[in-house]
């Protein structure tokens, strides 16, 4: 078979995959009560029912969820890739569990931060108690609401952990999804229907059923197109696998068609600016940038961006982050500007990253996260962290959770 013809049929198992498998209803465990906050968020609250309650609370922050999708808790983004249920697994090790739906959908980082805030109030009513610690946990989004929450809120947190977050330069990271846009749209002109910048509302609505096959099909058709796209862009893919190919240009560009509107509206203007931008990596770089779509920021997004967007690096208790090395939805080069920020402002002794050297977005094994925990628990409290691999299954885990540990404990 043909390299081509390997593409067009990865393409279309990952499209079919994409669309086939929703992720279904959980009825809500019996160790769980839910509620309504007052700014209309939904919040959950979790307790150990096998283990005492240690005293401390974990809360998460979820990640993106699309603006068109009613206010919930996303329940998909309970689970790890490898099946583990999360609040589970906080409450057996003795922690008391809390997340929130966040009052919009959509860009809701700043919502997110005053929703979780207002969530440790409701924990202590709800329990009537007031917990020892409290720690905040999130993914991608809910990455950079922990950061920004634990930079400003010190006093409220006894330390965060942020996964996979946009939280080394937030325009960047906007540049990165409009630049990915703006490229595709080179090699690939008429796929998907102008504007970059302000998304047709008949593409979002049929994004699954039609665009993402029209993409994957013209990807699939043009290969060469397709690798001079992410040779410019530099997008993450794993060379041993040549669906991640699919995976990476389906996955941004759904952020693209997805999140462009709401982020205009939300950061009072258009945010993408690419006027000074030379993109180099094709076999005609002079002829991309002569052609290639050109935008300007509002400076009001802008403006939005530096105020309330971008992380400082300044800390006043723990941070641990966790991030993919090949990360094509949030680029792993946000945790090295992260680094250099904690460098600037003097904070290192309460900051520690580890890297995942794998392929994907948010894409860790339970070993890893609980090993993280662990750690910020260990920069948190002064206590050990080694004990904690005994909830996980089968000796391979284990072995993984204490490797980590000796790499990057605070506690030696």
């Amino acid at each position: 078979m043909s390299r081509v013809m390997q593409l067009i049929v990865v393409v279309f198992l990952i499209v079919t995959g994409f669309m086939a498998f929703p992720p279904s209803a959980l009825t809500l465990p019996a160790n769980c009560v839910e509620g309504e906050q007052a700014r209309g968020a939904i919040y959950r609250i979790c307790m150990p029912t096998t283990v005492p309650w240690n005293g401390d609370l974990v809360l998460y922050a979820h990640g993106y969820v699309a603006p068109d999708e009613p206010v919930g808790i996303p329940e998909d983004q309970l689970f790890l890739p490898d099946g583990t249920y999360i609040p589970e697994s906080i409450n057996e090790l003795g922690y008391a569990f809390a997340t929130t739906s966040y009052s919009k959908t959509g860009l809701a980082v700043r919502e997110g931060i005053k929703d979780i805030r207002e969530l440790v109030r409701i924990f202590e009513k709800t329990v009537a108690d007031v917990p020892r610690r409290v720690y905040l946990i999130g993914a991608s989004e809910g990455g950079q609401i922990t950061a920004l929450a634990i930079e400003q809120f010190p006093e409220e947190f006894s330390g965060g952990m942020a996964l996979c977050g946009p939280i080394g330069n937030f325009r960047r990271h906007i540049n990165y999804r409009g630049d990915f846009r703006v490229v595709f749209d080179y090699f690939f002109p008429g796929v998907l229907p102008p504007s970059p910048v302000a998304i047709p509302d008949y593409v979002i609505a049929n994004w699954d059923n039609y665009y993402m096959g029209r993409i994957a099909y013209s990807m699939g058709k043009d290969p060469v197109a397709t690798s001079e796209l992410l040779a410019v862009t530099r997008a993450a893919i794993d060379p041993s696998d040549l669906s991640s190919i699919v995976k990476t240009v389906l996955g941004t560009l759904w952020f693209n068609v997805v999140a462009t509107n709401n982020a205009v509206e939300v950061l009072n203007g258009q945010p993408f600016d690419n006027q000074d931008r030379l993109y180099v990596g094709s076999f005609n770089d002079v002829e991309l940038n002569r052609c290639v779509e050109r935008f300007s920021a509002a400076p009001s997004a802008s403006a939005q961006i530096a105020a309330h967007y971008e992380t400082s690096g300044q800390l006043e208790r723990p941070l641990v982050t966790l991030h993919n090395t090949l990360d094509p939805i949030v680029p792993y080069w946000h945790e090295p500007l992260y680094g250099e920020k904690i460098l600037a402002s003097g904070s290192g002794n309460l900051y520690r990253h580890i890297p995942v050297f794998r392929y994907g977005h948010c894409n860790f094994k339970a070993s890893e996260t609980l090993a993280a925990f662990a750690i910020l628990v260990s920069m948190a409290a002064g206590q050990e962290a080694f004990g904690a691999e005994g909830v996980l299954p089968g000796a391979g885990a284990q072995a993984e959770f204490l490797d980590i540990i000796e790499k990057y404990s605070a506690v030696r």
